[in-house]
C-alpha cells in the first residue's frame, strides 16, 4: 500500500508547490499582464486612415506625451514668448523627476534650446518639466493648456496631466490621437522637425543618443518621431517615414520590448506605403475649432520681441507653419496642391536659414 501512496503523496506535494510558485510569480512585476496593444497608420499628406487596431482605446501614452510638450514650447518660441537661447531656472520639481533624465540641478539655468534637445532626443523627464514650466508657468497650467490644445486638434480622447508621460491617473491618449499630434508637429513646425530625426545631438555640453535610433538606423526613410515606455504603457512609438512622394505615420502602443516595437512599427509602415498612393493632394490639418482654446490657460505674455525673419517671410516660405494662420482648406482630394508634404528645414535662432549657415534647435 505504501508503495502506491508514496508516489501519489509526492505528486500532490509537487503540484501544490508548483501552484504556490505560480501564484507568487503572477504577482511580480516581471510577469504582470502585458499592456494593451493598439495601432494606427495614416497617410501623413492627407490624414487618410490606412490601418487601425484598437486605435481609439484610451491608454497610457508614456513619453509620447513629450510631443505635446515640444509642440507647445516651439509655439511659444515662434510667438516670441520664449527664445531658443533664453535660459530658464530649473525648479526643484523638474530636478527631482525620475529617469530617463538629463541630470538638471535645481537652481541652475538652462537654455530652451538645450531643454528641447534633451526632451526630444533623450526623452528626459526633467527637461520636459522645465520646458512645461517655462511655457505655461506650472505643470498644472501646462496640463490644462495641453489638453485644450489637443482637443482643438481633434484629439478628443486625450487628457494630459503631466508633460513627461509618467503614469498618472487620468493621463491617457490613443494611438489615433498620438498620430494626429505627430502629423501636426510636421505640418505646424516643419522648421523644427529635424529634432526628431536625430540619432544623437549635444545638450548641456555632452552628447546624448536618441531613444529612437533603432528605427532611424534600420528603416529606410525613417525621420522620427517619438518613443515611450512605462510598465503600464508598454513600449510605444509614433514613427514617420518618407519614400519619394509618400509620407506615412504609424503608431504602436503596448509592444513587448524596444525591439518588438521597432519590428511592429516597421510592419505598419510597410503596410502604409503599400496602401497609400504614390501621389496625392496634400490636405493640411485644421483645428476643430478656430477659437484659441489653448490660449485660455496661457500665462500673461511677455513683451513681444521685434518681428522676426520667420514672421516676415513665413507666408512665402512656410505656408503650413501655423495652422491657425491658414485659411480653411477643402477636404476634397482634388485640392490644387499635389506636392509632397513640406520637408523639414534647418533653423536659426530667428527662424529659417536663408542663404546663411543653419543653427539648429
Amino acid at each position: 500500500m505504501m508503495f502506491w501512496t508514496g508516489p501519489w503523496r509526492f505528486a500532490r506535494l509537487a503540484m501544490a508547490a508548483l501552484a504556490m510558485i505560480a501564484g507568487l510569480l503572477a504577482t511580480t512585476p516581471e510577469t504582470a499582464k502585458a499592456a494593451p496593444y493598439a495601432a494606427f497608420v495614416m497617410d501623413a499628406r492627407t490624414g487618410e486612415v490606412l490601418h487601425t487596431s484598437n486605435a481609439d482605446r484610451r491608454l497610457h501614452p508614456a513619453s509620447l506625451t513629450k510631443m505635446m510638450t515640444l509642440y507647445l514650447a516651439i509655439e511659444a518660441v515662434k510667438e516670441g514668448r520664449l527664445s531658443l537661447d533664453q535660459k530658464v531656472r530649473v525648479s526643484s520639481r523638474a530636478a527631482k523627476q525620475p529617469p530617463s533624465k538629463i541630470g538638471l540641478r535645481a537652481g541652475s539655468r538652462v537654455s530652451i534650446r538645450n531643454l528641447m534637445r534633451a526632451a526630444a532626443v533623450k526623452s528626459a523627464n526633467d527637461a520636459a518639466v522645465a520646458l512645461a514650466e517655462a511655457t505655461a508657468g506650472s505643470v498644472e497650467n501646462w496640463a490644462r493648456m495641453a489638453t485644450a490644445r489637443a482637443h482643438s486638434m481633434g484629439m478628443s480622447n486625450t487628457t494630459f496631466k503631466n508633460p513627461h508621460g509618467l503614469t498618472q491617473s487620468g493621463h491617457l491618449s490613443t494611438a489615433r490621437d498620438m498620430s494626429v499630434l505627430g502629423r501636426r508637429l510636421f505640418f505646424d513646425h516643419p522648421e523644427y522637425y529635424n529634432l526628431f530625426a536625430r540619432k544623437k545631438t549635444t545638450a548641456m555640453g555632452r552628447t546624448i543618443h536618441a531613444t529612437n535610433r533603432r528605427l532611424l538606423g534600420s528603416y529606410r526613410g525613417a525621420d522620427g518621431i517619438k518613443t515611450g515606455y512605462t510598465r503600464a504603457a508598454g513600449f510605444n512609438l509614433v514613427a514617420s517615414a518618407h519614400r519619394g512622394q509618400q509620407h506615412v505615420i504609424a503608431t504602436v502602443f503596448g509592444a513587448r520590448s524596444s525591439a518588438d516595437r521597432t519590428q511592429k512599427v516597421s510592419v505598419l509602415l510597410d503596410k502604409g506605403f503599400a496602401r497609400s498612393p504614390t501621389r496625392t493632394a496634400v490636405i493640411p490639418p485644421r483645428n476643430v475649432s478656430h477659437t484659441q482654446v489653448a490660449r485660455a490657460a496661457t500665462p500673461p505674455t511677455r513683451p513681444q520681441a521685434p518681428q522676426s525673419l520667420l514672421d516676415r517671410v513665413g507666408a512665402v516660405i512656410a505656408p503650413t507653419a501655423m495652422a491657425s494662420e491658414r485659411p480653411a482648406v477643402s477636404s476634397s482630394r482634388h485640392a490644387p496642391s499635389r506636392a509632397a508634404t513640406p520637408r523639414a528645414r534647418p533653423v536659426t535662432e530667428i527662424g529659417f536659414a536663408i542663404n546663411m549657415p543653419p543653427r539648429r534647435p
